[in-house]
């Protein structure tokens, strides 16, 4: 049987049942009304933007997205954004052994750089151009300053171009208005966990006004690695050891708007450590430094001429990385001479991104809403550094610098132009038509063009029907490129962007004023798959090697079982396939649930419980080890808002009931045990609102 029939006919028998359920449900008088009520009871939570680049409402977006507010991350004591986006329905956060960097894996698409997800910061991409992803010292990213999180699963190249390939998160941060006075905040916690913020919003010289500003340092958790690279060999090892997750960590942001015009400012700072080790062997001395500056200027008028919204936007992003690394113990030997200080490489690089936009939105068309827009972008890594205390065949030397004799890679710089159009037709009632299609051409591999169908059609004044393609892309990434002196990573100049097509129907049933639920099926297909492939002479180079395709479903569920009680969830079943082994591609759940209940028991209290469960998880097929073993984890947090003040209390209990839950090493397993997460661990949390 072909590999989509089974998908095709649950499909199809869904569509019977959306048929049946619309049938049953009719078109009564007073419909318009219902739905008003039901998107003001819904809230804010009902509107993305992501969707489709201008706000409209979740059910009628051309996209399946989540919507995550302020109040959703304060109601699970959230402190980083992974923790935020474990809850996602489809998306599941695991970890690198390179300093234990987030792998955001949706729908089964799991990679150890993860650049296939496109992170924008109030919609625009902070993605790095080394390894393609959101920067190789990451260190976490604060919630304090975060008032909404946007996030589709699926294509979105057709609107947002590269990277935007198994999904794409949109981190919407706070304005003068969301703050509106001054609000302090202090955490304490486990591992020695200590974090202060202050920010404010508010008017000033006639602008409106919000910056923030937060400092935070920890020890990390110290769970042990028993077995590393090194281990089992004639070469000493530091394993049994603690992982290495200590970091210090800088925040700021600036935000400065009037009339049409928006001015923003960001930095982050991190010193992060190794986490299992750069080279899977463990390092507790090696540290990282990183640096991420960035800039934009926004002018909008939505009264360009009548009907017509114009945007103009530049941007800019700045990212350091310092890497001080022993890449094995003292005393290692790898046939060539003994290293008698170690092994160390210290690879150093500087990224300068420039990015430019003129986007519009036209609506003077009845039944239309046209969307079109044009930009271009520099992407440039102009600086490289490299000491390091050996060569190509891994012989022992003096610590060197060898930036211009043989660096792991020489500045690279590319260039992009894009344009883009899309019309979202009402062509009918209650049936609404996206088509979008944008074409990209980059100056070192050529163009790529990718479209997107969306059609919605409301159902029933209580049900929405969605069917759904497109098509994205990954463009490679300048180590895959580029990459030299590195015989375990050696760039191909000759690479062509990695292509996914996704087909995904999708229902969301107001089954009644307390109780949503929405269920997503979804197929993809991965095509011209970036690896590094082994060469006769053991060295690797990065080719087009492989193809992949996947399909499951979402459930998602939220019920207001009492004023005082709120119940939700939802479970996520994927199975993704290896086109050359027809195995299983390895290390994403096939199963995922995530189930919360928020309980006010007192006026000025809520106690909310959070269950996550992560299971089914393979190897790769090139990994002769066991399955991943399944995990659950349990946390609680208790809020209160101090009676009669401007006091807000927080206690969290993560991993309650102390699971020993690991996310996969990757092939061959060089850490065998794979990677352990936090035991149980407290926080507690203070802010305050003046």
């Amino acid at each position: 049987m072909r590999p989509g029939a089974n998908m095709n006919k649950l499909i199809a028998r869904l569509t019977a049942v959306a048929l049946a359920v619309a049938w049953s449900a009719g078109a009564g008088a007073g419909q318009a009304t219902e739905e008003e009520e039901l998107a003001l009871a819904y809230g804010d939570k009902s509107f993305v933007s992501i969707a489709s680049g201008s706000r409209q409402p979740i059910a009628r977006a051309p996209s399946v997205a989540t919507v995550i507010t302020a109040e959703d991350i304060a109601a699970i004591g959230a402190a980083d954004l992974d923790e935020v986006l474990e809850t996602v329905p489809g998306l599941h956060v695991s970890h690198s052994p390179i300093l234990y960097n987030p792998i955001y894996t949706i729908r089964g698409i799991h990679t150890q750089y993860n650049p296939q997800v496109l992170m924008l910061v109030n919609g625009i991409p902070i993605t790095g151009v080394f390894v393609g992803n959101r920067s190789q010292i990451w260190g976490g990213m604060p919630v304090e300053n975060i008032a909404r999180i946007e996030v589709i699963r699926g294509p979105g190249s057709a609107l947002y171009g590269a990277d935007a390939f198994s999904g794409v998160i949109n981190i919407i941060t706070k304005t003068s208005t969301d703050i509106d006075g001054t609000q302090p905040g202090l955490r304490l916690g486990s591992f020695n966990s200590r974090d202060a913020w202050v920010q404010h919003g508010g008017t000033w010289g006639g602008l409106d006004a919000a910056a923030y500003l937060r400092v935070g340092r920890t020890d990390g958790q110290h769970q042990i690695v028993a077995a590393d690279a090194l281990t089992g060999s004639s070469n000493p090892t530091l394993a049994p050891g603690p992982v290495n997750l200590d970091r210090d960590a800088i925040d700021g942001r600036l935000d400065l708007s009037r009339d049409k015009w928006r001015l923003r400012a960001g930095y982050q700072q991190r010193e992060v450590g190794t986490g299992a080790g750069v080279a899977s062997a463990l390092d507790p001395a090696g540290k990282n430094y990183g640096e991420r500056i960035s800039s934009d200027l926004t002018w909008q008028d939505i009264n360009f001429t009548p009907d017509l919204d114009v945007t103009a936007q530049a941007s800019y992003l700045h990212i350091t990385e310092k890497s001080d690394l022993t890449l094995f113990p003292a005393g290692v030997n790898l046939g060539s001479g003994v290293f008698p200080n170690g092994m160390i490489g210290n690879p150093y690089k500087w990224e300068r991104h420039w990015r430019f936009n003129l986007s519009a939105a036209y609506t003077g068309l009845q039944n239309h809403k046209l969307r079109f827009g044009t930009g271009t972008q520099n992407d440039n890594l102009y600086r490289t550094q490299e000491t390091k205390n050996f060569d190509a065949t891994y012989t022992p030397g003096p610590l060197t610098d060898v930036s211009d004799s043989a660096p792991f890679l020489r500045p690279h710089s590319r260039r992009v132009n894009y344009i883009y159009a899309q019309d979202e037709w009402s062509f009918i009632r209650d049936w609404y038509l996206t088509a979008g299609v944008r074409h990209d051409r980059y100056s070192d591999f050529g163009a790529t063009t990718n479209p997107r169908l969306a059609l919605v059609w409301e159902t029933a004044y209580n049900l929405t029907s969605k069917l759904l393609y497109g098509r994205a892309f990954r463009p490679p990434s300048f180590s895959e490129l580029y990459n030299i002196n590195n015989p375990v990573a050696l760039g191909n100049p000759n690479l062509k962007p990695e292509t996914n097509e996704s087909v995904e129907l999708a229902f969301a049933w107001q089954a009644a004023s307390t109780l949503q639920a929405n269920l997503n099926l979804f197929r993809y297909q991965m095509r011209d798959i970036l690896r590094f492939v082994q060469n006769p002479d053991t060295s690797y180079t990065a080719q087009n090697a492989g193809r992949q395709h996947g399909q499951g479903m979402e459930v998602e569920l939220v019920w207001e079982a009492r004023s005082d009680l709120r119940l939700s969830g939802n479970y996520a079943q994927q199975r993704s396939i290896d086109e050359t082994t027809n195995q299983d591609a390895g290390n994403a759940p096939r199963h995922h649930a995530y189930a919360r209940a928020d309980w006010r028991f007192m006026p000025h209290m809520t106690l909310d419980t959070q269950l996550n469960y992560v299971a089914g998880r393979k190897r790769e097929p090139s990994d002769p080890r066991p399955a991943i073993a399944d995990y659950h984890t349990v946390d609680l947090t208790l809020r209160s808002q101090l009676r009669n003040s401007d006091w807000d209390f927080a206690f969290k209990v993560l991993n309650l009931f102390d699971a020993d839950a690991r996310e996969p090493s990757p092939a061959p397993g060089l850490i065998p045990n794979d990677l352990p997460l936090a035991p149980r661990e407290w926080r507690l949390e203070l802010t305050h609102q003046f």
